[in-house]
């Protein structure tokens, strides 16, 4: 099940298999008869708040920490449902984002996110306590 991720403004072809824009926004100059996309997914998409925080900081670790943990909310886990179910069904997924920076956006976390198949941290359970570092008790001397 590969998963890529194509910019935008990138010509779209038959070996991208399904398309799902994970961008809030509609990419500027781009029409949608010719963006060929499959499904959009705005929910995966950073909060604005995150994003805009993300391009003055430039903090790719800080980013990804806090996007993960965005990706729980309700909302987000329902697209992120969808992208799973796509995954399954589909042999090819290309994740589509506008940014400029191709290492450094939230289609490349996404896909860091998917080729481990993790689940982002929720607020409780299980996935939080894996997500939440462990501290190990050292033993006294006897």
């Amino acid at each position: 099940m590969p998963v890529e991720i194509k910019r935008a403004y990138d010509k779209p072809s038959l070996s991208d298999g399904q398309r799902v824009l994970v961008d809030r926004l509609w990419p500027r100059g781009v029409k949608k008869a010719g963006a060929r996309i499959d499904h959009w997914l705005k929910n995966l998409a950073p909060s604005e708040g995150l994003r805009k925080w993300f391009h003055s900081s430039a903090n790719w670790i800080i980013f990804k920490k806090r996007y993960f943990k965005e990706l729980s909310t309700p909302e987000a886990s329902a697209d992120l449902q969808t992208l799973y179910g796509l995954l399954n069904e589909h042999e090819r997924v290309t994740l589509i984002y506008a940014s400029k920076d191709a290492e450094r956006n939230n289609a490349a976390a996404l896909k860091e996110l998917l080729d481990g198949m993790k689940k982002p941290p929720s607020s409780s359970g299980p996935a939080r306590a894996m997500a939440v570092p462990r501290r190990i008790a050292k033993r006294r001397p006897s």
